[in-house]
C-alpha cells in the first residue's frame, strides 16, 4: 500500500485528516472537511472517505465508523522512525455528528475521541488535589472531591488554593485595602482575615479551575 495508489487529491484528503486527528485528537467533521477543500456538498466528503476505503487507507468497524486501516498506521509510524510516534491519549470516542436544527440525515464516522487537553487547554499547567472538608460545599465542591488548579494567578473572587502560616485552605479569595479575606462556601465555616502586614507570608498554590468527583467533571477553565 503505497501513497502512489492515490491521486493528488485523495493524498492532500488523507494527509489533512491524519494531520487533523494528531493535532486535535479527534477527526473533522464534515462541514470542516468541506470547508477545507471547498466542496459544497457532503457528498463529495463521502466519496473521497469511500475512495480511501476502497484503496486501503480507511478501514470501517463493526460498527460501520472509518478509522485509519492499522496498516497504513504502522507503516506510516515506521517511516517516522527514529522519531517515535506519540501514543494517542485515550478519551471519550466521538461516533459522528448529530443535528442540532433541522433534522439532517445521520453521519456516523469514528472521529477519534474527546481527551483532557480537548476538556482543559492549559493541561501543562494543571495539577489536582484532594479536597477534606465541606467549607466550599455550596460552590458544589465537597468533602474527597479532587480540585482541578493551574499554576496561574488568583483575580478577586476567584477560587485559589493558598497557604498561609504552614497551613492550606481552598477558599474564595478577595483582595482589599484591610488586607486579604478567604471566604468560604458554606455558612457553618468563618471567613479568615489576613492582613497586609503579612502578605508575603501567603503563598498561593493554584487557581481553580475544575473538580472532578464520581458525577463527572466540571470545568470552569472556559469560564474565567
Amino acid at each position: 500500500m503505497d501513497n502512489v495508489q492515490l491521486t493528488g487529491k485523495q493524498k492532500k484528503f488523507l494527509d489533512y485528516i491524519v494531520r487533523y486527528r494528531q493535532e486535535q485528537g479527534i477527526w473533522p467533521t464534515y462541514r470542516e472537511i468541506a470547508d477545507e477543500f471547498g466542496f459544497r456538498s457532503p457528498n463529495s466528503v463521502t466519496q473521497n472517505l469511500q475512495a480511501l476505503l476502497k484503496k486501503g487507507y480507511l478501514v470501517k468497524g463493526e460498527d460501520q465508523e472509518y478509522e485509519l486501516h492499522p496498516r497504513y498506521l504502522k507503516k506510516r509510524a515506521v517511516s517516522l522512525e527514529p522519531r517515535m510516534a506519540e501514543p494517542e491519549e485515550a478519551g471519550i470516542p466521538v461516533r459522528g455528528i448529530i443535528a442540532a436544527g433541522s433534522l439532517q440525515e445521520a453521519v456516523e464516522a469514528n472521529m477519534g475521541t474527546i481527551t483532557l487537553r480537548h476538556l482543559f487547554p492549559n493541561l501543562n499547567k494543571l495539577f489536582a488535589l484532594r479536597v477534606s472538608g465541606m467549607s466550599m460545599k455550596d460552590a458544589g465542591i465537597y468533602d474527597g472531591d479532587f480540585v482541578l488548579l493551574v499554576d496561574d494567578d488568583v483575580k478577586d473572587g476567584d477560587i485559589g488554593a493558598v497557604m498561609y502560616n504552614g497551613e492550606t485552605s481552598l477558599k474564595r479569595v478577595f483582595y482589599g485595602r484591610n488586607g486579604l479575606r478567604l471566604e468560604p462556601a458554606n455558612d457553618a465555616y468563618s471567613h479568615i482575615r489576613i492582613s497586609p502586614d503579612v502578605f508575603e507570608e501567603v503563598r498561593v498554590i493554584g487557581k481553580y479551575v475544575g473538580h472532578v468527583n464520581r458525577g463527572g467533571i466540571y470545568n470552569r477553565m472556559r469560564e474565567s
